[in-house]
C-alpha cells in the first residue's frame, strides 16, 4: 500500500512541518534555492535525519547529484486524497465509541439511548443495578447519568425500590 493509498499522507507532511530545522530548509525549497549550505550547517546525523524525512514525506526529491528540490505535487496530492468521514447520526455524539455530549435536540437524545438500549439490553432482561451499570461503561465514564436518561425517556423500567431494571418485554416485579 502506498502513502497516498492510505489517506494519511497529510500527516506525514504536517509532522515534518512541525519541525523548526525542516520547515528552513522547506522554505530555501519554495525559494527555489540551493539548500546545501544550509544542511551543511547541520551535523551529519541532523543532516540525514532531515532530507530522510522530507524524501520520506514527498516533501522533497532527492536528485541523483544529492540536492534536494521541491516535490510541489505533494500538496495537491494531498487534498486530493479523500475527506476524512463525517460522522452522521449518533456517531456525532461518540469519541472512541462512547458518549462525548448528549444531543439538546430531544428527537436526536431520543435516538442515541435508543441505541444505547439496544445494544446493552435484550428483550425480557430483568437485571439488578450492578449489572445495568456494568453494561452501559462502555458507552458512557458517567453510566448514572445515562442509566437514568434511559429510565426517563422509558427505555428500561425501573421498580421502584430500585432493586430492578426491565427492558421492555417482561413485566415488572
Amino acid at each position: 500500500m502506498t502513502r497516498s493509498q492510505t489517506g494519511n499522507e497529510w500527516r506525514r507532511v504536517v509532522a515534518a512541518l512541525a519541525n523548526p530545522d525542516i520547515r528552513r530548509i522547506v522554505g530555501l525549497l519554495f525559494l527555489d534555492e540551493d539548500t546545501t549550505g544550509a544542511l551543511a550547517e547541520l551535523s551529519p546525523s541532523r543532516r540525514r535525519h532531515i532530507v530522510q524525512t522530507l524524501t520520506g514525506s514527498g516533501i522533497a526529491i532527492d536528485g541523483a547529484s544529492g540536492a534536494l528540490s521541491l516535490n510541489a505535487s505533494i500538496f495537491s496530492d494531498v487534498l486530493m486524497q479523500d475527506p476524512a468521514r463525517k460522522a452522521v447520526g449518533v456517531e456525532r455524539f461518540l469519541r472512541n465509541g462512547k458518549i462525548a455530549q448528549y444531543p439538546m435536540d430531544r428527537r436526536e437524545r431520543a435516538e442515541l439511548l435508543d441505541w444505547v438500549a439496544r445494544r446493552a439490553f435484550t428483550d425480557g432482561d430483568r437485571v439488578d443495578e450492578h449489572t445495568v451499570n456494568e453494561r452501559l461503561e462502555q458507552f458512557s465514564d458517567d453510566v448514572a447519568v445515562l442509566r437514568r436518561y434511559l429510565v426517563v425517556h422509558g427505555l428500561v423500567d425501573r421498580a421502584r425500590d430500585g432493586s430492578e431494571y426491565r427492558y421492555p418485554a417482561a413485566p415488572l416485579a
